[in-house]
């Protein structure tokens, strides 16, 4: 029988409910739709459960203004989450870094239709834009700070996801949004194709994985040893190629100081 957490696991809606010690769930931010990441990352729990003998469940979030509510109560056992999401739910409730990809940095981007004729950013000035989320780190926070130090007036409009503002720039809703290479690379082919990246931000330290305070010790190394170890086992490598991963690194939490030096306020309330 399915216990009550797993039940609100399956149905996307996690609480703070009592849990057996040895399961863990691993939250994703969605930077796309469940349906997308729960195809994406639920072949990862399950590798990540077999390796580490924990049982590992995927869960998400409705929107990134969810997902950072349930960081900020500590929901979920592990996490994957953005620079700026890092460094404030580091502090409170006190997740810590075990992982991030190795040998990357997360870039911004903008992107507008193929068919427009917009050279740089000046010709966005007095647009209304897409952006996934306020606080979405490298397709939101960066490319809007950019914007606003060149002197070019704006109007963000948040539609909850990355592939939300693809499609919203793919359909002519708006001129131009923002994304990250990643998953712009990611995002539905017929849409991708009708898009161009128009500029790309300066490269930061990428997301982390983290672990929650009530996670153990061992259960973190496991868990930080399962991830490193992905990128040489045949099976592992292919599920990194799946969410456009080469390979994961061994992560501790004054990795994200250049983001942390960018003194980014906008989720201070939350602490």
């Amino acid at each position: 029988m399915k216990t009550l957490r797993n039940l609100l696991i399956a149905g996307g809606i996690l609480m703070s409910v009592g849990a057996q010690a040895d399961t863990l769930t691993f939250g994703i931010v969605p930077q796309q739709s469940a349906k997308k990441l729960a195809k994406l990352w639920t072949p990862v729990t399950a590798y990540l459960s077999e390796k580490t003998g924990h049982d590992i469940k995927f869960t998400t979030a409705k929107n990134i203004p969810t997902f950072e509510k349930r960081l900020q109560k500590g929901d979920y056992d592990i996490a994957y989450m953005n620079p700026y999401h890092f460094t404030v739910f580091n502090q409170k409730p006190g997740y810590k870094a075990i992982a991030r990809q190795k040998n990357k940095r997360i870039k911004g981007i903008m992107v507008v239709r193929k068919d427009s004729s917009f050279a740089d950013l000046n010709g966005l000035d007095g647009s209304k834009l897409a952006f996934p989320s306020p606080a979405a780190f490298a397709a939101s926070v960066v490319p809007r700070a950019n914007l606003t130090q060149k002197g070019i007036e704006f109007d963000p409009k948040y539609v909850s996801s990355h592939d939300s503002v693809y499609l919203n720039v793919a359909k002519g809703i708006f001129p131009a949004g923002g994304g990250v290479i990643r998953t712009f690379n990611n995002t539905d082919p017929a849409v991708r194709d009708q898009l161009k990246v128009l500029w790309t931000t300066d490269g930061y330290t990428p997301h982390a994985v983290a672990v929650g305070p009530d996670v153990s010790s061992d259960a973190a190394a496991k868990l930080q040893q399962a991830l490193v170890d992905m990128a040489t086992d045949p099976k592992g490598a292919e599920l990194l190629k799946k969410i456009n991963f080469k390979a994961f690194t061994p992560a501790s939490d004054n990795d994200w100081d250049d983001v942390r030096g960018l003194n980014i306020t906008l989720l201070d309330h939350m602490l």
